[in-house]
């Protein structure tokens, strides 16, 4: 090989390409690994460039509320105004469904599965997150047609909507018609909509088909009170259905076999490409190099079995 080639450093790459690359990684190695290669690597993880995309729906299936809520907030203010899809599950306190509203505007796809959002909160934070375009609320048990009403009215660009139930989620109610009539008054532009499990009537689904014209995929799995007879199929044919019934009402078996997802969410990956951020200039001067105690708990939950004074060494240059 020519003596003369010139190697390129990693820490000489660009923040935002080193940014790109690092999201590739599993959350804990962003948060505990990377940040301890050297100053450069860590830079970028303190800034903007891995957060566009927060996705810790998994991890935070296995932590408490507190826990859920600092690690949330740390990583919303490392997005620095620039985060577009969020992905959490069971978020149990107002103040993060606020917090999220007041610093991540630029939002465009939210899944918030099994959360504790409800009609108020939603019709207080809508209006602050106008630019989504995906929104979950699956199994949000305290959310109703007024949520619905209030994010259709605020988000125009909405066109995926996942609206999920659990079969025990809904068993002390009659019915949930008003969430469809919701839809289909305000979310026109709507091209993907999930109702799995919920108590929604051929009328209902019929208002929404109506309504919303530029609906591609419909799931009605388990809603045993929707009748989709020939007619409505031929009159909607260009629409792929999924459902409604996939077990008898009456013995309602597999209840135990059903998970926190439809059959189609496959179908419900909607890609958004983050746009091109400033350099992240702020230099890291040695007394920030250290973290502090609180977020070194925090981050070093990723780990088990593993202490904060096992986990202290020396930093490593630059390479």
């Amino acid at each position: 090989m020519d003596a003369t080639c010139d190697f390129r450093q990693w820490d000489e790459l660009i923040p935002d390409t080193l940014g790109l690359i690092f999201r590739k990684l599993p959350l804990a190695e962003i948060l505990n690994v990377i940040p301890r290669v050297c100053k450069s690597w860590a830079r970028v993880v303190k800034g903007p460039y891995c957060w566009q995309e927060i996705d810790i729906e998994e991890w935070s299936q296995q932590c408490g509320p507190e826990n859920l809520d600092r690690m949330l907030q740390m990583l919303i203010l490392r997005s620095c105004g620039s985060l577009q899809k969020l992905c959490v599950y069971g978020l149990s306190t107002s103040t993060c469904l606020y917090f999220i509203a007041n610093n991540a505007k630029s939002l465009q796809n939210l899944k918030l599965p099994r959360s504790e959002i409800s009609d108020l909160i939603a019709e207080q934070i809508a209006g602050r997150l106008s630019n989504l375009t995906s929104l979950d609320l699956s199994y949000c048990t305290k959310a109703g047609a007024p949520a619905l009403e209030a994010f259709g009215r605020n988000c125009k660009l909405l066109t995926s909507l996942l609206r999920n139930m659990q079969p025990w989620d809904t068993i002390d109610r009659l019915s949930q018609d008003d969430e469809a009539f919701a839809i289909a008054a305000t979310m026109p532009k709507l091209k993907h909509l999930e109702l799995a499990f919920l108590l929604v009537s051929t009328e209902g689904v019929f208002n929404i088909l109506t309504n919303c014209n530029e609906l591609e995929l419909l799931d009605v799995t388990g809603c045993w009170n929707v009748k989709l007879d020939e007619k409505l199929h031929q009159k909607f044919s260009r629409l792929r259905i999924v459902g409604p019934p996939i077990t008898d009402q009456g013995e309602k078996k597999g209840w135990d076999e059903c998970s926190e997802y439809s059959g189609s969410s496959s179908y419900s990956a909607w890609d958004f490409v983050a746009g091109d951020m400033g350099y992240f200039d702020d230099e890291i001067s040695d007394g920030d190099w250290e973290y502090d105690q609180d977020m070194e708990d925090l981050e070093l939950m990723f780990f088990d079995g593993i202490g904060i004074d096992e986990a202290q060494f020396d930093w490593p240059p630059s390479p």
